[in-house]
């Protein structure tokens, strides 16, 4: 396919733009302007990026960011990033951000907003602005525009979307002030307004400056009419140069970031009713994965830039691969949001991804940083994804490697998981590893099971472990580990790996899902059996559904398809014992005996934490050099798995 839109060259406010491809602003954690941010967006650079939107720059106290403008040493970060860049030809744009009351101040105080209604994020009731208080944010959106100018940055973007400050003033469900700046759609404009004029006052000519919008999805708040209405006004005033659209705000989470159960640019029905509106440069988003869907949404019309953001975290080289003639190894974004948005939203607060280990880790992990080895016969045992990263890296360090697998097919139990409804995506993963391996000359041998004396027979120098795990169906949950499950060995009970081997081998009326785990493998259980018109019931210890995905964003567009369904959650419940026809439950917080409840099933499926598999590393141990991989070390999720083998294939 001809790819002549997206590569083509394209100004914004008379910088020029190398190419069609852009990263729009995302957050990382991974900390002020330092050398793992400067190193993660000179990985993109490298790679061929056209545009970076650096993530928010805070402009205030009241709503600090991991980038603050009022922070005074912050200049010699971005002088550095902006040396770091420059020879490599990406353009650098910030985007300017004031959260509202999203956002605590710095001093503890309450968040400032258009009106006193609280968010879904902090829950405190904020301060209406007053005009004074207007006046002084305005001014600090200008002062942080003069700054990125000074600092050598090409451009900016005003953040007028997803729920933040100005999208408060915009949104009549949010903003109900009866001064100039609410009531009608052009007074709650107002504020974004007179941001944008003060910073085109702020930056010298050929500065590029911009907004962002989003339509949230909230009844009554800011959708569609209301940001092209913006738009028009901004356009109409010359006080931008281009518009970026998106979509969401944190009542619809899951839409600003969709997951793997979103299609292709699943943003553009939204989208572009607003691009179309403008004359000046668009940029779209929405699971845009290769640069031949990019160039088809160019040549359609729906935009004039396209937004490439978790693709380029999964691989920062997808221009600079597709222009080699070889879009095949470009590395998959699989839209999983478990080590990007994920990791952010958890404990961690640091972006990772789960298909790429050197993501947010430029300075030490990754294909670039693979050392050539000393040739060695290396083997590995499992052809998961864990073993077959570790083959894959250990092939490109120059190893002469062998991957053995027991089953027909590689792909281990994630090509179980790949079969769940809405989690096809794993299957590009799978496709992307086996391919990689093929093409580094990895000798592969299928059906193949092999045991210890056989590989100290071959004369291997090194052996990599990655055999994976098996259910555990003993019955052992972890809110009652000394009251185990009675039953788990009838007929009617089974584990995932059951489910989807065959899913066309279950079809009952009524079935029950024990979730000790409460990641998404219960979902996909559910959803399974959904699907086959099944009423469910999901028992779990938890006190909600598949909590260790809900930083993920999976839980709600999971539980909108369930409800759907005929489908029933037990929080902070465990099983008592299952019988032939039925689930007896009870309260994890209740004494053994009491609160019983009985749920009709003629099916059970378990989740709990699998038994690794560590029977041939143990055999081998003392007879050849042996490393493990994976869930043969210890049952994780998938982040883990890809992580440690390619550190052990890196390593070896």
């Amino acid at each position: 396919m001809s790819l002549k839109k997206v590569l083509t060259p394209i100004e914004i406010g008379g910088v020029t733009i190398p190419n069609r491809v852009v990263r729009t602003a995302h957050a990382t954690g991974l900390g002020p302007m330092n050398d793992a941010l400067i190193a993660y967006h000179r990985a993109r650079a490298v790679g061929g990026v056209g545009l970076t939107i650096v993530e928010i720059l805070s402009v205030h106290p009241t709503s600090p960011a991991s980038l603050n403008a009022f922070d005074p040493a912050i200049g010699d970060g971005y002088a550095r990033l902006v040396d770091a860049v420059r020879p490599h030809g990406m353009k650098l744009f910030q985007q300017i951000w004031h959260a509202g009351h999203n956002s605590l101040p710095i001093d503890g105080s309450p968040p400032w907003s258009s009106s006193d209604v609280p968010s879904t994020t902090v829950g405190v009731v904020p301060l209406a602005m007053t005009k004074g208080m207007i006046d002084e944010i305005v001014g600090a959106y200008a002062d942080a525009v003069r700054k990125c100018a000074a600092w050598g940055m090409n451009g900016a973007e005003i953040h007028c979307a997803h729920g933040y400050l100005p999208a408060q003033f915009l949104s009549a469900a949010i903003n109900r002030r009866d001064d100039d700046y609410g009531g009608s759609i052009d007074n709650r404009a107002r504020f974004a307004i007179e941001v944008l004029a003060a910073c085109r006052d702020a930056v010298p000519k050929g500065f590029a400056l911009g907004v962002r919008v989003a339509p949230d999805m909230v009844t009554g708040g800011a959708g569609i009419d209301e940001n092209g209405r913006l738009v028009e006004l901004l356009e109409a005033r010359s006080l931008i140069d281009f518009v970026d659209v998106s979509l969401g705000n944190y009542q619809t989470f899951p839409k600003m970031i969709g997951g793997m159960h979103e299609p292709a640019g699943y943003e553009l029905p939204t989208s572009e009713p607003i691009t179309r509106l403008t004359g000046l440069p668009t940029i779209v988003t929405g699971r845009v994965r290769t640069l031949e869907e990019a160039d088809q949404i160019i040549r359609d019309g729906a935009a004039d830039l396209v937004g490439m953001t978790r693709a380029h975290i999964a691989d920062p080289a997808i221009v600079s691969k597709t222009l080699a003639g070889h879009p095949e190894q470009v590395r998959p974004c699989i839209a999983c949001n478990q080590g990007c948005v994920g990791n952010l939203l958890s404990p961690k607060r640091r972006m990772e991804c789960v298909v790429n280990p050197g993501a947010g880790f430029e300075t030490s992990v990754g294909d670039d940083h693979l050392i050539p080895a000393v040739p060695r016969r290396v083997l590995v045992v499992g052809g998961g994804p864990a073993g077959m990263e570790a083959a894959r890296v250990a092939a490109l360090r120059g190893h002469q490697v062998t991957l053995a697998e027991a089953e027909p097919e590689l792909g281990g139990a994630l090509k179980l998981a790949a079969r769940a409804p809405k989690r096809h995506g794993f299957g590009d993963l799978l496709v992307w590893l086996e391919q990689e391996v093929f093409r580094l000359g990895v000798e592969v041998r299928l059906s193949t099971y092999i045991e210890a004396d056989e590989i100290v027979a071959e004369g291997f120098d090194a052996v990599i472990v990655a055999t994976g795990a098996q259910p555990r169906m003993d019955g052992r949950v972890i809110s009652a580990p000394g009251l185990p499950i009675q039953g788990v060995d009838g007929r009617n009970v089974i584990s995932t790996h059951d489910l989807f081997r065959s899913p066309a081998s279950y079809n009952p009326a009524r079935a029950v899902v024990i979730d000790d785990l409460g990641h998404y493998e219960g979902i996909a259980a559910a959803e399974q059996l959904t699907s086959s018109g099944a009423a469910v019931a999901c028992i779990s210890r938890h006190p909600s559904f598949a909590p260790l995905v809900e930083s993920a964003l999976m839980v709600e567009p999971a539980l909108e398809r369930l409800a759907l369904a005929e489908f029933e959650q037990l929080a902070r419940h465990r099983a008592v014992r299952i019988e032939r026809d039925a689930v007896i439950a009870a309260p994890v917080y209740m004494p053994a005996g009491s609160g019983e409840r009985r749920i009709p099933a003629d099916l059970v499926v378990v989740v709990t934490a699998n038994r690794p598999d560590r029977s041939l590393a143990q055999s081998l141990a003392g007879k050849v050099e042996v490393t493990m991989a994976g869930d043969a070390r210890s049952p994780r999720f998938l982040q883990q798995v890809i992580r440690e083998g390619h550190l052990a294939g890196a390593t070896i």
